[in-house]
């Protein structure tokens, strides 16, 4: 019973936690613009399988984060520099970038899962979050789970996570067909994603 409530909980936490744009929920979206809807479902599935070592490795850790303060803020520093390089990378990219119509691009599913991969393992802001709701299970933040528990939870985490990339898939490809300015200006949008982004870790940081 006890896994049972640990899975609907931390699955509709995860499902929740990604809802708002994003890193990894916008490149679904954008992949779905520039390639197919079929590409970013493995992009999505890409990322999910990344959210479930996220959540694995934050039950590892959670004792120590809770313990060390200092430790939460490391893991910010590394997401500001991340953050850095890919509003510079997208901004780039923009202006780089013509407004007139192209042809299709071309990918293959499994680069497609394996960029998917690499896009969420740059978003480090999810193992905060997971340490925070492993935590709601045990006594006085006590972290003694077995090797079940910790699965349950991972698995959770991440079909909760795909769940919400999928809705962006979905619907997303059918906002994205009557609206071409998105797939001009995406660069400029995920641009100013990843300075709104910036701005909110400098806050928690210094704030």
């Amino acid at each position: 019973m006890h896994e049972v409530n640990l899975f609907v909980i931390t699955f509709f936490a995860a499902l929740v936690g990604v809802i708002p744009p994003g890193l990894v929920n916008m490149a679904v979206a954008k992949t779905c613009v520039e390639i197919n809807k079929k590409a970013g479902k493995y992009k999505a599935l890409g990322a999910a399988s990344v959210v479930f070592f996220q959540a694995l490795i934050a039950i590892l850790i959670a004792k120590e984060i809770l313990k060390n303060p200092e430790f939460k803020d490391n893991i910010l520093l590394v997401g500001l520099f991340v953050l850095a390089i890919l509003f510079v990378y997208f901004l780039i990219s923009a202006r780089r970038q013509k407004p007139t119509v192209t042809e299709p691009k071309t990918d293959k599913l499994t680069q497609s899962f394996m960029k998917g991969i690499f896009i969420s393992g740059l978003n480090v802001f999810p193992l905060p979050y997971f340490v925070v709701i492993s935590t709601l299970f045990t006594p006085q933040n006590h972290i003694d789970f077995t090797w079940t528990t910790k699965l349950v939870f991972s698995l959770s985490a991440a079909l909760g996570s795909l769940t919400t990339f999928l809705l962006y898939v979905y619907f997303f490809d059918k906002i994205i067909k009557q609206n071409k300015l998105f797939k001009t200006y995406s660069n400029y949008f995920m641009a100013a994603l990843m300075l709104c982004l910036l701005l909110i870790t400098l806050y928690r940081l210094y704030g």
